[in-house]
């Protein structure tokens, strides 16, 4: 089994924390500090968890003035990088949000050793328009992490993070940033353009199909950000999507040999393998996916799609052999139970059937 997230935060990162907080705040008092993160609590507290409890132990152990405390975390904070320094913002988020000015300073500062996405959320939500201004701003930055700091801030619907309910009623005023950011040298900063388009799409899709329609064909940048942006959509088969991408109606294709495990146990692999053929000279431009419908608790299934392949293929007949892993993960529940199986080809469910989920086994081996 990997590493949980949440030990990122563990008594090594606290250890290297309190040596650079000493030295740049002399009384600062280690010892006690440790003494409270790592309360009776600690082994319980999942990562977002862990992180909120250090920021407020830091307040704790900082000065009462909230500029005083920025100025020294600002000194600490270089000396971290990637997620464990998110701690710095999520401080800013707790403590700051009476203090725009010092505070936007202090986002910007943190965000290039780490992210300030989500410490940006509640400052849009109370100083909407100002805060908005600022984000155009840093959109312009020299600097890639600041840059997509304006993108990845106004996610509607950032993983992790608190939404942006304005934004998801009315997305007019992230399209603004998202301009600026398409043609970004960055591949980061790219991404997380698409990565906003694909939260947009969940509740404005056809402002999303919109700005594919204007986007696409303008240059390799932009193809590609409309591609990922609209990953949700093409899992979804939107007609207008498939169609802006090439996919036709699969209306001159038929399955055949179609075949699936009729049982499978928790840890292993469902196989499943067919051919899909057409009476005309070649199949075209694919897109074959397959959806398992999930046995629920209260017995309703609940449907994810997952791609197969993307391609063109120019014969008559293409062979599928594929498996499905139900190996136990984290972030799914599995009951066992008649669970469903559809095909689908350019958008279309071609075919259905049914197999049996049963619990674990004590095996490694596939069936």
């Amino acid at each position: 089994m990997p590493e949980p997230l949440k030990n990122l935060y563990n008594e090594s990162f606290i250890k290297t924390l309190c040596c650079n907080l000493e030295a740049a705040y002399t009384k600062f008092d280690s010892e006690k500090f440790r003494g409270c993160i790592f309360d009776e609590e600690w082994d319980n507290k999942e990562l977002k968890q862990r992180m909120r409890h250090i920021s407020q132990t830091l307040h704790k152990f900082l000065p009462s003035d909230y500029r005083e405390s920025i100025k020294i975390l600002k000194c600490v904070s270089p000396q971290f990088h990637g997620f464990e320094p998110m701690i710095f913002p999520d401080f800013v988020e707790l403590y700051g949000l009476n203090d725009y000015k010092e505070s936007i300073l202090a986002l910007e500062h943190f965000t290039l050793d780490s992210s300030s996405e989500f410490a940006v959320r509640p400052f849009i939500m109370k100083y909407n328009s100002k805060m908005m201004a600022q984000m155009e701003k840093w959109a312009e930055s020299s600097n890639y992490h600041v840059r997509r700091l304006a993108s990845e801030g106004c996610r509607p619907r950032l993983p992790w993070a608190m939404a942006l309910p304005e934004f998801k009623k009315d997305p007019q005023p992230v399209f603004k940033i998202l301009e600026k950011l398409k043609n970004d040298e960055s591949e980061y900063v790219r991404r997380s353009v698409a990565n906003n388009l694909n939260d947009i799409s969940k509740d404005n899709p056809q402002k999303v199909i919109e700005i594919a329609k204007a986007w696409l064909g303008e240059n390799s940048n932009t193809n590609w950000i409309v591609k990922h942006a609209c990953r949700s959509l093409l899992k979804q088969g939107v007609p207008e999507i498939m169609g802006i991408f090439g996919y036709v109606k699969p209306s001159h294709m038929d399955i055949e040999g179609f075949e699936v495990q009729k049982s499978v146990s928790v840890g292993r692999y469902l196989k499943f393998s067919f051919n899909l053929r057409t009476q005309k000279s070649r199949l075209g431009k694919l897109r074959i996916e397959y959806a398992i419908h999930f046995l629920k608790y209260n017995g309703k299934h609940t449907r994810k799609v997952f791609k197969i392949s993307e391609s063109y293929c120019s014969e008559q007949k293409k062979g599928i052999i594929k498996e499905h892993s139900f190996k136990v993960i984290t972030t799914r529940k599995y009951y066992a139970g008649i669970h469903g199986i559809t095909i689908i080809v350019n958008g279309q469910d071609l075919l259905c059937d049914k197999f049996q989920l049963n619990d674990a086994v004590n095996s490694k081996v596939k069936e």
